[in-house]
């Protein structure tokens, strides 16, 4: 638990609720003059015992339960990123889900600009995999020309997919099929428990989708591709989400005929990190033997 920090976030988050917008009516007289809610207030309001919004603030409340964080984030108005940033504060760790069900199904308008601005091709997809938007160089990916609605639907069930992923038993549905099951363990979503049945029933993916096997994240992941215009060669995925939509992803395919051109990993420049001490070296740079002094 950070306390100071969600000391400070917490109080600011609450003085930002007007009691009259819940239902409640602001002290008058004499006595307290801060602004928004009282502790007190916020306790009845999320149906929780006296002095509990206290000993969250004060940072006496160790391992407070998902469901006050939740109550408490709902109540605060607080978006999907400060959802984030209250679970890191107050349990060290990411939520386990979004906060709003509608979340990861839209993103900010700006991302098509940013999308359209990337020369490799690149898609956004909500977090049921539903293309949002892509770029002029994604179509060329696909024999048709025409971009599927759904990008995971394609890659598990489309005859188009069986061609253009090369190697599609081998090298793709061993991973892909299993960012099915991982999208459904996240959210019930309606489209996704369709597609899985879909897929059941599938002669070719149904077996594939119950063979055991782990989710392989495509960030980083490479595969061989025939390209409809550019042949055979290797893609290699990049995948990034939006924060203010947990859930949807931008992908960016980046597409190479040579199978051994392989980039370096990107790293920071040495000389602008600070702080940053071997454990091996003392503070005079001598080294020091893991199993006791030199």
């Amino acid at each position: 638990m950070h306390k100071k920090s969600l000391r400070e976030f917490l109080r600011a988050r609450r003085a930002q609720i007007d009691p009259e917008t819940v239902g409640l009516s602001r002290p008058t007289g004499q006595g307290r003059r801060a602004a928004g809610l009282s502790q007190q207030q916020v306790d009845q309001l999320i149906g929780r015992g006296i002095h509990t919004c206290y000993r969250l603030e004060t940072g006496r409340y160790p391992n407070p339960p998902a469901d006050l964080l939740r109550d408490l984030a709902r109540l605060y108005r607080l978006d999907e990123h400060e959802w984030v940033m209250l679970h890191r504060y107050a349990l060290d760790q990411d939520p386990p889900g979004p906060l709003r069900p509608e979340s990861g199904y839209q993103v900010p308008g700006a991302w098509q600009a940013a999308v359209d601005g990337i020369g490799h091709m690149a898609y956004v997809c909500d977090a049921a995999w539903n293309v949002i938007t892509h770029n002029q160089a994604l179509p060329g990916m696909f024999p048709s020309g025409t971009v599927p609605s759904n990008i995971l639907r394609w890659m598990c069930l489309s005859d188009e997919a069986r061609t253009v992923l090369a190697d599609w038993p081998t090298a793709w549905a061993p991973r892909v099929l299993p960012q099915l099951r991982a999208a459904l363990a996240a959210r019930r979503d309606p489209y996704l428990q369709q597609l899985e049945t879909d897929v059941l029933a599938d002669p070719v993916a149904g077996p594939l989708y119950e063979a055991p096997g782990v989710v392989n994240h495509p960030d980083g992941d490479e595969r061989p591709l025939h390209h409809p215009v550019h042949g055979l060669g290797w893609v290699t995925m990049c995948s990034a989400s939006p924060d203010s939509s947990p859930g949807a992803r931008l992908m960016i395919l980046v597409y190479r005929q040579d199978p051994d051109t392989h980039p370096p990993v990107l790293r920071a420049n040495p000389t602008s990190i600070t702080n940053h001490t071997d454990p091996t070296q003392t503070s005079q740079g001598q080294q020091t033997s893991h199993l006791g002094l030199r």
